[in-house]
């Protein structure tokens, strides 16, 4: 019997870490279960769909948990990223790319082409994978069920499935921990089964989004949304007012106290798939110089598009007769720009210094908002606004930012673009939570360069971009607007660097304190602190 020779001198071994016959075992399961949605996509009809749809979820999840177990139970606590970069499916390999292409296409079918899925139109049963899901959806809230359904379930079963995943990997993390739990928790309870249940007591109301945080919900100002919340007395009301006062009051306060991680690594669905079903791709994230420039321009491009949008799309079902209601457009665009040049002129007079020279480039962006609204109260008529129909605009906004760059690229390209390239470079939330969180907030990444052996563990596994060793190494503290507070370059330093910590905003940044022995305001500086 001849053992097998490895021709390596390495010490970091390079080649692909093998899987044990257990994990093999657990990856076959899953892939009977994905086998079984996939007989249903090309129209199977199963005698027991309910059967066969909890034993597909089934096999997937437990295939998972079996794979996770082992992969992590059998080891030590402590950092787990080993072999990331040899492994064909995490380091944009042939699987990695495969994989990318399959979820790429599923979500273009799925927001455009529904109809291959097996949705009926026009009252027609449904057939195919959306079929499957029939028999859940009539559990849940007495309907067939939709496309959206069928993502739903299938979106929760991964957070669920791999939050698990997650939990075995930092088991010696306690914040990795309880933060899974609570996407977990929001994902299956207020994303999925609550909506579910609304529908049951009142089909009439806009039930599929309880947070209704804009500009996420980029639908939650649309007429037939308005309408529909009105329309439903006292809890619609309610509803749509408990919505402004999240986006406005509630949402500024927690981000004031522990940055944009209460939402984006605690709350958001959007990032809970990023941190559970996405982590294996979180060191793809683009670290460069050119990469951390087009996420500035990009995603604050996407807030501003987002913002002039929404206003244009409540401005087109507003009339002009104060007598019919008191928000005539007019009294609108001047209340949006008021409010807009209210917050500009706070942040140029408390932080123009602390912006620089991003100054220059906040008030060229400013400017360039209200420009905007002016051109399209004074071009717009009944109909169109900036000469286009306000429902092809209103449309506009839902595929462009809400379908393609959200779903097909945001998710679809996690094997390529690392998991959370749609919280990076496009969320309009993101950009809004990460400007307060960067200029009022009193969270900050602390670090004590003096530790630091410059592994790059940190920076490795930021699914942000941030080079986190760069500053590690000088002990200057992260105050970034793209830090979502995961914490995982804290979970993965094997120093104990790095610490997450919501302090005073006095000292919160730092750049220029580098402690030189013949500095003559040291011990001045040190007694500060």
């Amino acid at each position: 019997m001849s053992n097998k020779i490895s021709h390596s001198m390495s010490l970091a071994k390079p080649d692909a870490v093998d899987i044990s016959n257990k994990q093999k075992i657990a990856l076959a399961i899953g892939v009977i279960g994905l086998f079984i949605l996939t007989l249903a996509l090309f129209n199977t009809n199963f005698p027991n769909k309910g059967l066969f749809l909890t034993l597909a979820l089934g096999l997937i999840s437990v295939g998972i948990i079996v794979y996770s177990r082992d992969a992590y139970l059998t080891k030590l606590e402590g950092i787990k990223n080993d072999g990331v970069w040899f492994k064909s499916i995490s380091s944009r390999g042939v699987w990695g790319w495969i994989v990318g292409v399959i979820l790429t296409t599923f979500y273009i079918v799925l927001y455009f082409y529904p109809k291959y899925l097996g949705l009926g139109s026009n009252g027609a049963e449904n057939t195919g994978l959306i079929r499957l899901f029939d028999p859940l959806s009539q559990l849940l809230s007495g309907r067939n069920a939709s496309q959206w359904f069928v993502y739903g379930t299938l979106y929760t079963v991964a957070i669920l499935a791999f939050g698990y995943k997650f939990i075995l990997k930092y088991r010696h993390n306690r914040y990795q921990q309880v933060r899974t739990v609570s996407v977990m928790f929001f994902q299956l309870g207020f994303a999925f089964l609550i909506p579910e249940f609304m529908y049951v007591m009142n089909s009439d109301l806009p039930y599929y989004d309880l947070k209704s945080m804009w500009p996420l919900n980029y639908y939650i100002f649309d007429e037939w949304s308005v309408k529909a919340f009105l329309s439903n007395g006292n809890i619609g009301l309610g509803l749509i007012l408990f919505g402004i006062i999240t986006i406005f009051v509630i949402s500024p306060i927690l981000t004031y106290k522990y940055g944009k991680r209460w939402y984006c690594s605690w709350v958001c669905g959007c990032g809970g798939l990023a941190e559970t079903a996405g982590d294996s791709f979180r060191q793809l994230s683009s670290k460069k110089m050119s990469a951390w420039k087009l996420e500035r321009w990009l995603i604050h491009t996407v807030l501003v598009f987002s913002v002039v949008m929404t206003t244009a799309m409540i401005y087109t079902y507003l009339g002009y007769d104060k007598n019919d209601f008191w928000l005539t457009r007019g009294v609108f665009i001047a209340l949006v720009i008021g409010f807009l040049t209210l917050i500009f002129a706070g942040v140029m007079f408390f932080k123009g210094k602390e912006l620089g020279k991003d100054a220059k480039f906040g008030a060229i962006g400013f400017f360039v908002v209200i420009a905007l609204l002016l051109i399209m109260h004074f071009t717009g008529t009944t109909q169109h606004v900036f000469y286009v129909k306000g429902g092809a605009l209103r449309s506009a906004y839902g595929i462009y930012i809400g379908s393609i760059f959200s779903g097909v690229i945001g998710t679809g390209f996690y094997p390529i673009l690392g998991s959370r390239s749609w919280c990076r470079f496009g969320c309009p939330m993101a950009a809004i939570l990460g400007f307060q969180q960067r200029l009022f907030s009193k969270f900050r990444i602390t670090t004590n360069g003096g530790q630091c052996i410059s592994c790059g563990n940190c920076s490795n596994s930021c699914e942000m971009g941030i080079d986190v060793r760069h500053y590690a190494q000088k002990g200057e503290n992260i105050v970034r607007s793209s830090c979502v507070g995961c914490g995982i370059c804290s979970a993965v330093c094997p120093r104990g660097v790095l610490k997450l910590e919501n302090d005073s905003m006095q000292g919160r940044i730092n750049p220029t304190e580098i402690l030189l022995g013949n500095d003559v305001d040291l011990m001045d500086l040190v007694n500060k602190k």
